[in-house]
């Protein structure tokens, strides 16, 4: 089956006519402008293949028998026709990139699945950032595959790491900052954490990292390493002697190398602030800051989140050999 996409973008092109957004005066800037989403299967306009309609979409067959998902605008989730594995869908990854997952849980889509963005507007900044989030969409679901996001309070880090993981069929979120009975304010961002996640995520709460990476099936979600170590230095009751909190961290990083899983792991960037005016303070941020190089060292990727903007960190490179 050969599929063309003449066209991507959602219902009123993108740019959208006098629309002032960033996004949209970007491509105008540019003279760029992406027409409604337009394809032909087999030489056959997708109008025109024989369709049945779902929620959301429609199920298309095409010239040669192959069957195809389509979304019928921004942020249309198709649901899938039952026992169907799709030869392609063609999916709003802007606006609902967990369907993707979705459909991959359900077995709706495969590895030999095309999958394809359309319905592009100006829910996304770039074009740029469109090919940056398809990329992961479109990755190897098996690990093993470690990444490190880092970033400030408030940052966008955890919904960065939640994006990466968004089309993958089978993730485990782990929760380090558990919910306390006695903290309202702290169990609302909690349960503000846990709306934006997929329905079929699993959440385990837990401060038993190593014990994670070691069982880990499919993706491990992370959030976080800052609240993991205030639980071990806590536990190993190191606050006035950090050293013994120091077999915990050995630990994390042989259980982190070790690991079969793709995990995405958010960890806070402690590095950029005043010197904290107290011991433990002081000592919180050399942990957490050794820590971090640490597991940056051990991952296939890190990135930093500064006010929702991502900057990839390069790996750093090795001794030169004569």
């Amino acid at each position: 089956m050969n599929i063309e996409l003449h066209a991507f973008a959602g219902p009123r092109g993108w740019p959208e006519p006098g629309c002032r957004c960033a996004s949209c005066n970007r491509l105008r800037l540019a003279g760029v402008r992406h027409e409604p989403t337009g394809a032909v299967v087999d030489g056959v306009p997708l109008e025109d293949c024989p369709r049945t309609d779902v929620p959301g979409g429609y199920d298309a067959t095409a010239p040669h028998g192959e069957q195809l998902l389509v979304a019928s605008g921004p942020g249309e989730r198709p649901d899938p026709v039952l026992d169907v594995t799709y030869d392609a869908v063609l999916l709003d990854l802007i606006g609902a990139p967990e369907h993707l997952g979705y459909l991959r849980h359900a077995g709706a889509v495969s590895s030999h699945t095309t999958v394809l963005a359309v319905h592009v507007d100006h829910r996304v900044s770039s074009l740029a950032e469109l090919e940056r989030r398809v990329a992961f969409f479109q990755r190897p679901q098996e690990g093993p595959f470690r990444t490190l996001l880092l970033g400030g309070a408030r940052s966008g880090k955890s919904a960065e790491a939640e994006l990466r993981l968004a089309a993958h069929p089978d993730v485990t979120y782990v929760a380090t900052g558990m919910t306390r009975d006695d903290d309202p304010e702290w169990t609302e961002r909690i349960t503000a954490h846990r709306s934006r996640r997929p329905a079929w995520w699993r959440t385990v709460e837990t401060t038993d990292l190593e014990g994670a990476l070691k069982s880990a099936t499919g993706a491990l979600l992370i959030d976080g390493i800052g609240t993991w170590l205030t639980a071990a230095i806590d536990e190993a009751g190191a606050w006035d002697d950090p050293a013994q909190v120091r077999p915990r961290l050995d630990g994390l990083i042989a259980a982190w190398r070790a690991t079969e899983a793709r995990v995405v792991a958010v960890s806070d960037e402690v590095g950029l602030s005043l010197v904290p005016t107290t011991p433990s303070g002081r000592a919180f941020r050399d942990l957490l800051g050794h820590l971090n190089q640490r597991l940056a060292a051990e991952s296939e990727e890190a990135a930093l989140v500064v006010a929702g903007r991502v900057t990839e960190l390069g790996t750093v490179p090795g001794p030169e050999r004569g």
